[in-house]
């Protein structure tokens, strides 16, 4: 199995990663990642010991979750990789029914895709992206590249999918780059090296501050494979 291709969504501000299964074409997603959600909790240990507490309970009742766990190597919180319990697409969604709240609820409708806002729309495009060979073709830490993800998120969205903005935008009282200047800018961005690490995330903070697009910066710029 391929580890290569990692994904992490967000529901809360808490992160839900995943690893891509070349050879069976699906996603594996962190069981503990899961849990910390749907219990509320932030402690590491006390999340991996609840799962340990669940898993030992539903291994008893003969659930199925147990059985379909499967171990992958993912970060763990002491910066090394480690074996992790994971679960595909089904077997997260019988977990969340393990959790009766409404809170389990919500994260089962978000985890399905029935968000039909252009939010809910284009996530469900981002993982078609990323599961498809169209982006091997993508020209990785370029503003070409980052126009064709644009594009492909929000075509069918908005008008403007894929193209770069004519118009200043704010947010919250902060002004993105004048769009008189963007042309400028986003080529001195494209030109900034990233070869480390502090390099990406400095090209990436740039290009934040730029927000080349009228919406969606914030879906589009963190596909761009070469800045991240």
């Amino acid at each position: 199995m391929s580890n290569k291709k990692i994904s992490i969504r967000f529901f809360d501000d808490r992160e839900v990663r995943a690893v891509w299964d070349e050879e069976n074409s699906k996603w594996w997603f962190s069981v503990l990642d899961i849990v910390a959600v749907l219990t509320d909790q932030d402690d590491y240990t006390k999340t991996r010991n609840y799962w340990k507490y669940l898993k030992a309970k539903l291994k008893k009742e003969n659930n199925q979750v147990v059985s379909a766990t499967t171990q992958l190597k993912i970060l763990a919180p002491d910066g090394k990789k480690r074996l992790t319990d994971m679960l595909d697409y089904n077997g997260i969604i019988a977990l969340g029914k393990e959790f009766p709240s409404k809170k389990a609820n919500r994260f089962i409708e978000w985890f399905t895709y029935r968000d039909e806002s252009i939010d809910g729309k284009s996530k469900s495009k981002a993982y078609a992206l990323f599961e498809s060979s169209f982006i091997n073709s993508i020209e990785v830490g370029t503003i070409k590249g980052l126009q064709q993800i644009h594009a492909y998120l929000f075509g069918g969205l908005y008008d403007f999918a894929g193209q770069i903005r004519q118009k200043n935008i704010s947010k919250g009282g902060f002004q993105f780059a004048v769009s008189r200047f963007l042309g400028e800018t986003l080529k001195q961005i494209e030109a900034m090296p990233e070869s480390t690490f502090d390099e990406i995330v400095d090209k990436y903070i740039e290009m934040n501050i730029a927000h080349p697009f009228m919406e969606g910066n914030g879906r589009a710029t963190p596909g761009t494979r070469g800045w991240i």
